[in-house]
């Protein structure tokens, strides 16, 4: 009885695999489907989704990406999805709006964000949320087959070490501590950024999508917030046509060697010439350092701070009348008041009386 139970799984799971791709067909030959039609397909869907197997939700999930009367729950419902089955969905659905694919990427996680960054049209509301989100990537996902492991009990009991042991190798731990951290202060290993601008995988995805169409617009908005400085130091940056400048602001943020060159060969063509066995860009990459170039990028935060970071003072109007005036020149007026002789009625008399005798 149990050999028959497994030989009839198989076949009901490709029934259902089977009456989820018909689903999904009969949709798509609909031009343009009513409000029921869409409903009726809204219902049936996640039920016949769950219920097949994993290579039939990605054909279905495949097909769906290219429809353009996907309903919005659905949509929702398929890019919520784990990334090996949502990815063409992100990439390719004209279905998403914006407030979806914000909240996806910010819900979802930093793999989803990726295959966002990637669609061939983004808003600059999407640009704005990816280029804001920030993930911990020190976070490890616990693995279920560690979890076991941890859970299940050592099978050989050992020995609890002594005391003069247990001490002997504290002081060894300590000695091992204190020879890296030496190592680390005379060489700096060049996957360690601590302390250093780094670029986020998400801003790195942006700038490689927005080279690969050549737009400069969205690429300088998204390299001047990897810098934290003004539009106008990126546009400075771009404007170098030897790709100089460019490459050491990539090289100081850390970007990977891949995608900086292929940004260096998408905005300055010369770069992408063959030399003496390799690329110029590669020359190029080659002859910079990564300390000089960081310190060289903060040396142009500075000044673009100084120029744009301090907010203009603004000049008061001029006073036109006496509650306007400034006090200084309030008290100086009042003193010449003060200072100046006070005339009575007979002073007035004795002055006219002297007009009329001359």
């Amino acid at each position: 009885m149990n050999e028959f139970r497994d030989l009839e799984r198989p076949q009901a799971m490709r029934k259902k695999d089977v009456v989820l791709m018909a689903t999904v067909t009969s949709f798509e030959g609909l031009p343009h489907p009513s409000r029921s039609e869409l409903r009726q397909f809204a219902e049936l869907f996640a039920p016949l989704f769950n219920a097949s197997s994993e290579e039939a939700r990605r054909q279905a999930v495949a097909a769906l990406s290219q429809s353009r009367n996907v309903p919005p729950a659905v949509a929702f419902f398929i890019a919520s999805q784990p990334i090996a089955v949502a990815a063409p969905f992100l990439i390719s659905s004209p279905c998403l709006s914006n407030e979806a694919l914000i909240t996806i990427a910010r819900s979802q996680g930093i793999d989803h964000a990726h295959a966002i960054a990637r669609r061939e049209s983004l808003s600059p509301i999407v640009v704005d949320a990816l280029v804001g989100l920030r993930y911990d990537q020190s976070i490890r996902r616990a693995d279920p087959t560690d979890q076991q492991a941890a859970a299940e009990p050592p099978a050989v009991e050992v020995a609890a070490p002594s005391a003069g042991e247990t001490e002997r190798q504290s002081r060894e731990d300590q000695l091992r501590r204190r020879i890296k951290l030496l190592a680390g202060h005379v060489e700096r290993a060049e996957n360690d950024r601590l302390g250093l601008r780094s670029i986020s995988t998400i801003q790195a995805a942006l700038l490689v999508r927005f080279a690969r169409s050549r737009e400069a617009g969205l690429f300088a908005s998204v390299l001047a917030d990897a810098l934290s400085a003004s539009r106008w130091l990126s546009e400075r940056i771009m404007l170098d046509i030897s790709g100089q400048q460019l490459a050491t602001t990539l090289k100081g943020l850390g970007l990977e060697i891949p995608d900086a060159l292929f940004v260096l060969t998408r905005f300055y063509g010369h770069l992408g010439e063959a030399g003496t066995g390799e690329s110029r860009a590669e020359t190029l990459w080659a002859s910079l350092d990564a300390e000089e170039c960081g310190g060289r990028v903060e040396a142009w935060r500075r000044a673009d701070g100084y120029t744009y970071g301090q907010p203009q003072r603004q000049v008061p109007p001029p006073a036109t009348t006496e509650a306007a005036m400034p006090a200084s020149r309030q008290d100086q007026d009042m003193r010449e008041k003060i200072s100046r002789p006070l005339r009575t009625s007979a002073t007035v008399r004795r002055s006219v009386a002297g007009q009329r005798s001359r």
